[in-house]
């Protein structure tokens, strides 16, 4: 039987002891307990009844969590690694903190505002620091560091979370973050998301996904950041649904369109790019399966052991829980899964679980004691390294009308701060709560106002007409229409209101929302007429839509350490601006630039 794993080799290094309890494991498990290990589910309840189920019934190989309170984490990782006969793999979405794992752990940076430092130490910090929260909850694998490149800036999604558009730059950061994990005893990294997002404009969660590069192209870039963290000991890998049409099309020369697929469920990306070129001996994971991009290619039936055959391991999430782990099942006894394959993903996982020592502990601990945890959590240096962060991170991106800044209230004292929303869809919503900013008490433009009148600004929010007919419907009042038809008054009317003003972008995704086009404050065609300055404090490419724009600042995200960063920048002047640009913000657009 050929088992193409090597438990010797990087990155799990075992020993002849570790090896044997290994196979010994798998060679006494049942076709259900083999079955249940190729499984990460994502649990529903905390409740002890229904984990014990999870575990007794399915046997499940890895558990991931809804958000939840780090105790309330610690308490359900307790129960589950109580009930499995082999350990859990318990993972978390660290990529830019400890609130990744937790809901009260630390918001450090995402990936798009530590790739604007510069700074490959702060990579490692985020590895280190982020995951230490975790570990203390009872997690042990990150999904991360996330190792794409942003080459599209009309892809959503990844366009915060990679560290730029840099292929060497994503290298050194994704190693570091994975170094910085590494530091903690046992705990293990997988990279996402294989082949590589970032040249598609469309969302795999959404849509399909594509990477357009040959194979020639794909080594010099995605390749070589794979490459330098499998040299670095990457523990695993998680498949993204991406297609690689170039590529396949020039190892498979009679494949038709209709054949391609994604590449977790397409052997020749999965095993023989990650396995066979790039070498890789580690673990393999997919992406959720509830993902259009992997969804759309065949009934999910045929897509549950399509997935395990192509190369990957372990498949994130159940759908039906009693409907999928029949499908798997049925396929492994009926031989769709041969034996030898299902034999190799096995020795895959356990192996990965003996090079994180979980083989060897005692069940009780297998997660950390509840009463380390509140320090951790409060650990001090972890909001100081954010806040480093973002003083480090602000980018001034644009430039055009020297001496607006430093503001000053003696210049401009008045300013009216105009916040400009996106079209606010279900993944909108998921990315502001990644980035702690849904249902904050306090939008980011009442935040910013309350810090320049801090300062000696008289700031004020700019009330749109159409919220203005908003309140007067909600009053049961009859909306006064002409505001939004004939709501234009005279430029030196509109002028003579303010010295000054901030375009705040708060567009997690996609493209902003103008809620007015006939004259009206929230496109800035004034530029002209009065100083503005455009500021993101979200998805960094917002001059695509705002080219007019003279000043334009990306801050990366809205919070309040942020801010404070932010605006001392904004007092201080241009060279108080600390990041550089790590994508190409102009959006490849030339006007933009003038």
């Amino acid at each position: 039987m050929d088992i193409r794993v090597d438990l010797k080799a990087k990155p799990y290094c075992l020993t002849d002891e570790d090896i044997a309890w290994v196979e010994a494991t798998i060679a006494g498990m049942s076709d259900e307990e083999k079955v249940g290990q190729l499984f990460f589910q994502l649990t529903s309840s905390n409740q002890e009844p229904y984990l014990k189920e999870l575990m007794e019934k399915y046997h499940l190989g890895g558990c991931r969590y809804n958000g939840m309170p780090g105790a309330m984490v610690l308490e359900q990782n307790r129960i589950l690694q109580k009930y499995a006969k082999v350990p859990l793999i318990i993972a978390c979405n660290t990529e830019a903190g400890g609130d990744g794992a937790c809901s009260d752990g630390t918001a450090i940076a995402s990936g798009i505002k530590i790739g604007a430092t510069g700074k490959v130490q702060y990579a490692h910090d985020l590895g280190r620091m982020a995951n230490e929260q975790a570990a203390a909850i009872g997690c042990n694998m990150a999904f991360a560091p996330v190792c794409d490149i942003h080459y599209n800036w009309e892809n959503t999604e990844i366009v915060s979370r990679a560290f730029g558009n840099d292929p060497a730059r994503v290298a050194a950061m994704s190693k570091a973050y994975l170094e910085g994990a590494h530091t903690i005893p046992g705990f293990a990294c997988a990279a996402k998301h294989f082949p590589g997002n970032g040249q598609d404009f469309r969302d795999a969660h959404l849509s399909n996904n594509i990477n357009e590069f040959t194979e020639e192209d794909w080594m010099a870039t995605y390749g070589m950041v794979y490459r330098t963290l499998i040299d670095a000991g990457l523990d695993a890998v998680m498949g993204g649904h991406i297609m690689m049409p170039n590529y396949m099309r020039a190892v498979k020369p009679d494949i038709t369109d209709d054949e391609m697929l994604p590449a977790t469920l397409c052997p020749e990306i999965m095993t023989g790019l990650l396995r066979d070129k790039l070498g890789f001996n580690g673990m393999v994971v997919t992406d959720a399966s509830h993902m259009v991009g992997m969804t759309d290619r065949m009934t999910r039936k045929a897509m549950l052991p399509a997935a395990i055959n192509a190369g990957c391991d372990m498949f994130l999430f159940f759908n039906d829980p009693d409907e999928d782990f029949a499908t798997m099942l049925d396929a492994y006894r009926t031989g769709i899964i041969p034996q030898a394959r299902m034999t190799e993903a096995l020795t895959r996982i356990l192996g990965l679980k003996a090079h994180m020592g979980l083989h060897k502990k005692a069940k009780d601990a297998l997660v950390p004691p509840a009463a380390a945890l509140p320090a951790v959590l409060a650990e001090p240096s972890y909001k100081a390294a954010a806040e480093a962060i973002a003083r480090d991170s602000v980018t001034l991106v644009k430039y055009k009308d020297e001496g607006v800044l430093p503001l000053d209230p003696n210049k401009t004292k008045r300013i009216m701060i105009v916040s400009l929303k996106g079209y606010d869809g279900p993944m909108a919503f998921m990315m502001k709560f990644a980035m702690g900013t849904a249902g904050a008490r306090q939008t980011p433009a009442e935040a910013l106002r309350d810090r320049l009148i801090a300062r000696g600004f008289d700031a004020f929010l700019y009330e749109s007409p159409l919220d203005t007919m908003r309140k007067q419907i909600e009053a049961g009042e009859k909306p006064s229409l002409n505001l939004y038809f004939a709501g234009k008054n005279a430029i030196s009317d509109f002028v003579s209101q303010m010295d000054l003003v901030i375009t705040l972008c708060d567009v997690a995704t996609g493209r902003p929302a103008f809620g007015l086009s006939k004259g009206g404050g929230e496109i800035p065609w004034y530029v002209f007429e009065v100083p503005v300055v455009a500021i993101s404090v979200n998805a960094p490419t917002m001059l695509a839509d705002l080219p007019q724009v003279r000043t334009y600042i990306n801050a990366y995200d809205s919070k309040p350490y942020t801010l404070d960063a932010l605006v001392d920048a904004l007092v201080t002047g241009p060279e108080a601006f600390m990041g550089k640009d790590p994508i190409d913000s102009f959006c490849g657009l030339w006007d933009t630039r003038i």
